[in-house]
């Protein structure tokens, strides 16, 4: 039997489990911590855990409108005025591994705010099957609301010590496609990195722009990193977005990987690729550091 396990971007076959263990239980057992239930199987041996040690860490609440936006904020305990990164989560939400990449940002001197996207639609860790996930929270979710949400997220950090002279964005899958969205719509971030998003597509009333109908306008450095074995993302699509960045002067540019497909970040599941998510990591704090994050 298989579960067909979509991340918004590409399908992964993968087994489903049986013996009556319950997909929710099976997370609360093996990792005592939220992930989304359609992301099964866990690879949980390779989880990484981030401790906050030295840092202040928790959800915090932004209004925006009439809605309060979660937001996972890990910070340094004792650095005045840190620098902002933007952390944006794939379809499955601000669950533990995008909490964990917050606190790996903290511990490297920045103030990294996580926030729930899909408040007003719904919560993606109770959703488990990638349909329905899809159907009722995803394709519901504005990208002007999203970007409305995003710069909230700027004001709160420049109320409460941040550095937002000194902004980043990264984001993974949707969070990846949000994060060359975000860089066209505020040129004042410094950078971004963008993991395996989509860069084409079809217009919606929700989404009416793609990545690639901004990046020959684009102002801000984004660093693409992405997989060659990505059924959801062809090569093509990057080559054409590479085209259209070229008539321009934002200084973006793509790594991508020969070995890894999609997720390959997400090192709790059975997509992880150890070795270029450890690059990825490496080149993504340089390339902060070298726009002048940091």
């Amino acid at each position: 039997m298989k579960d067909l396990v979509q991340d918004g971007d590409s399908l992964v076959a993968s087994s489903a489990f049986t013996d009556g263990v319950d997909r929710r239980d099976f997370l609360k057992v093996a990792l005592g911590s939220g992930f989304a239930a359609a992301t099964l199987p866990v690879a949980a041996q390779s989880v990484i855990k981030t401790d906050t040690a030295g840092l202040t860490a928790g959800t915090i609440s932004i209004k925006v409108g009439g809605t309060e936006v979660p937001v996972y904020r890990a910070q340094p305990a004792d650095k005045a005025n840190p620098p902002v990164i933007l952390v944006v989560s794939e379809i499955f939400g601000v669950h533990e591994h995008i909490a964990d990449v917050a606190r790996r940002f903290a511990k490297q001197g920045y103030m990294a705010l996580a926030p729930d996207l899909f408040v007003r639609q719904g919560d993606p860790q109770k959703v488990a099957n990638i349909a329905d996930l899809m159907r009722d929270i995803i394709s519901k979710t504005p990208d002007a609301e999203v970007m409305g949400d995003l710069d909230a997220c700027v004001d709160w950090a420049r109320q409460h010590g941040g550095n937002v002279d000194k902004i980043g964005i990264t984001g993974f899958c949707w969070g990846g496609r949000i994060t060359w969205l975000y860089c066209a719509h505020n040129p004042k971030v410094r950078a971004g990195v963008a993991w395996y998003g989509r860069l084409v597509g079809d217009a919606s009333p929700n989404n009416p722009k793609q990545p690639i109908d901004f990046a020959a306008t684009l102002t801000v450095p984004v660093l693409g990193l992405y997989g060659a074995k990505d059924n959801g993302i062809p090569q093509s699509s990057i080559e054409r977005m590479k085209a259209e960045l070229a008539k321009g002067r934002s200084g973006s540019t793509f790594v991508v990987y020969p070995d890894a497909g999609h997720a390959f970040n997400a090192d709790y599941r059975p997509s992880y690729v150890e070795a270029d998510a450890k690059d990825g990591w490496k080149r993504a704090l340089e390339w902060f550091r070298s726009h002048g994050v940091g």
